[in-house]
C-alpha cells in the first residue's frame, strides 16, 4: 500500500486507536450477566476476567517499555490492532472451540489486553510526535477520544441489545472488531516520527533515578485511581442511590461520567492558551475531593449522583496533562517514559476500585464509606501538583 505523507492521518489513526482501547476494556463488562447465563459460568469466575485484563496490561506496560524502540513504532501498533480483532471477535468464536468456555473467553481477553496495553503505551508518543502545534491541547484532545469510545460502546450495544435482543451478541462482537481491522490499515500507510532521535531517549534505569519522573508516576496512580474508583462503580451507585434497572443505571451512571470527562478534555484543547495546565489540574483535583464528598456523604441521592456525574469532569484532565507535564518537564524521556507512566496509570486504575470494594466490606457493605475511602487519591493529586509546582514548573512552562 502507498504511504500517506500527512500526519493529520496519523491523528486520525491514533483517535481510533483510543477509540479501539475503549472498546477493549469496555464491551465484554457489559456481557458479564449474559457469559453466566449462557455458559452457565460463576460471577465469581468471570469477575476475574476483569482483573486478567488489567493484569496482562500491565505486563504490556513495562515489557513495551523495553522492546517497542527495538521493534519499531509501526510494527508494535500494527500487530497491537490485529491483536484487538482477534480477541475482541474471539470472544464470539473462542468460547465455542473449549469444552470450557471460560477458557475461551480467557484466550480473548488475553488478545485484546495484549492489544489495548500497547495502544495505550505508543498512541501517546506516536501523537506527541507529530509536527503539530500546542501539544498540550492535542494531548488532551487525543485522550477524548477514549471518553468517546466508552460512550460509543455503551450506548450502542445498550440500544443494540434492546432491539435486537442480547442472545444475539455475537453479531455486535463481530461489528465492534470492525474499528481496529480498519485502523490496521491506517497504521500501514501513515508517518510516523520518532519520539526521540535514536539512542536519545531515556533508559529505564536513568528514570527510575530520577525524583521528577517518581513524582509524575504519582501523579498517574492518583489519575488511574482517582477516574476509575468512581467510573468503575458509577453504574452499581447510580442503581443503588436511584432504584433504577440496570439498562438505565449503566447510561445515567458510566455513560454521563464518559461524557464528562470528554468534555473536560475537549475544553482544555480548545482553551489551552489561556490556561496554565497545572492551575487546571489543582482545580480539577479540587472539584474532585468536593465530588467524592457529595458522594459519600450526601444523604440526598439526586446530589449524590451529581458528585458521581461532575467526578468525571473532574478527572478529564489528570491523565493526559500528567503527560503533557510529563513531556515537557523531561523532554527525553521517550518510549520508556510513555510506557512507564501508562504502567502507574494503571495500578492507580487496578489500585483504586480495589480501595472503594474492600473499604465497602469493612463498612458493611456500604458504597458510600468506599468511596470515601478512595478520596484519598485525588487528595494525594493535589498535593504532589503542589510539589511539581513548587520544585519543577518554571515560570517558561507557566
Amino acid at each position: 500500500m502507498r504511504k500517506s505523507s500527512n500526519f493529520q492521518h496519523t491523528m486520525i489513526a491514533c483517535y481510533m486507536g483510543y477509540i479501539t482501547q475503549a472498546i477493549a476494556n469496555n464491551f465484554a463488562p457489559l456481557l458479564f450477566l449474559t457469559f453466566e447465563r449462557q455458559y452457565g459460568i460463576s460471577l465469581s469466575r468471570i469477575a476475574m476476567l476483569a482483573s486478567i485484563n488489567f493484569g496482562i496490561q500491565l505486563a504490556v506496560d513495562f515489557i513495551a517499555a523495553k522492546f517497542v524502540d527495538r521493534i519499531g513504532y509501526r510494527a508494535c501498533m500494527i500487530a497491537a490492532h490485529v491483536s484487538n480483532v482477534v480477541g475482541i471477535a474471539g470472544l464470539a468464536v473462542f468460547p465455542e472451540l473449549f469444552a470450557d468456555p471460560f477458557a475461551g473467553l480467557i484466550v480473548a481477553v488475553f488478545f485484546y489486553a495484549v492489544g489495548g496495553g500497547l495502544c495505550e503505551v505508543l498512541v501517546s508518543p506516536i501523537a506527541e510526535a507529530c509536527p503539530t502545534e500546542k501539544k498540550d491541547a492535542q494531548m488532551s484532545l487525543l485522550h477524548s477520544f477514549y471518553c468517546w469510545g466508552v460512550v460509543a460502546v455503551v450506548a450502542l450495544s445498550t440500544a443494540y441489545f434492546v432491539i435486537f435482543g442480547v442472545e444475539n451478541w455475537k453479531l455486535l462482537a463481530f461489528f465492534w472488531a470492525l474499528v481496529p481491522l480498519v485502523n490496521i490499515f491506517n497504521f500501514i500507510v501513515v508517518p510516523i516520527n520518532p519520539i526521540t532521535a535514536e539512542g536519545e531517549g531515556m533508559r529505564i534505569g536513568q528514570l527510575m533515578r530520577s525524583r521528577l519522573f517518581w513524582l509524575l508516576a504519582l501523579l498517574m496512580v492518583c489519575s488511574g485511581a482517582s477516574e476509575l474508583s468512581m467510573s468503575q462503580w458509577a453504574s452499581a451507585y447510580t442503581e443503588s442511590a436511584l432504584h433504577v434497572t440496570k439498562v438505565v443505571g449503566d447510561l445515567a451512571g458510566p455513560c454521563v461520567f464518559a461524557i464528562l470527562m470528554g468534555g473536560a478534555r475537549m475544553f482544555y484543547a480548545k482553551f489551552s492558551e489561556r490556561v496554565d495546565l497545572t492551575k487546571f489540574m489543582l482545580f480539577s483535583g479540587a472539584l474532585c475531593v468536593v465530588c467524592y464528598l457529595l458522594a459519600s456523604l450526601s444523604g440526598n441521592p439526586m446530589l449524590g449522583l451529581l458528585g458521581c456525574g461532575l467526578c468525571g469532569l473532574s478527572v478529564g484532565i489528570m491523565w493526559p496533562g500528567t503527560f503533557s507535564v510529563a513531556t515537557v518537564s523531561l523532554k527525553n524521556g521517550g518510549t520508556a517514559m510513555f510506557a512507564l507512566l501508562a504502567l502507574a496509570g494503571d495500578l492507580g486504575g487496578s489500585l483504586g476500585p480495589a480501595v472503594v470494594g474492600a473499604a465497602s466490606s469493612l463498612a458493611g457493605g456500604n458504597l458510600k464509606m468506599g468511596v470515601l475511602a478512595a478520596m484519598v487519591f485525588p487528595l494525594l493529586m493535589i498535593a504532589g501538583l503542589t510539589v511539581l509546582r513548587k520544585k519543577y514548573w518554571g515560570a517558561d512552562n507557566r
